[in-house]
């Protein structure tokens, strides 16, 4: 039997620090921290509601992450 898969770990990284910033500023800078998925999404978005690990996710306001969120 084939073994189970483990998931990456996800970067040891705060959405927090995120908000604020300019939005492609941002992604750079979750890519270079490690993050394989980074997604921008526009205030009120329909998004699916599964935890995906290793995804960043931004609320882009204005052209500035307004909220960040894993998963």
């Amino acid at each position: 039997m084939a073994p189970i898969p483990t998931p990456s770990a996800e970067p040891d990284d705060s959405p927090d620090t995120y908000v604020g910033l300019a939005a492609d500023r941002a992604e750079h800078l979750a890519r270079e921290r490690g993050w394989p998925t980074v997604r921008s999404l526009p205030p009120g978005a329909i998004i699916t509601m599964e935890y995906r690990v290793g995804r960043l996710n931004f609320e882009v306001k204005g052209g500035r992450v307004a909220r960040a969120w894993k998963g």
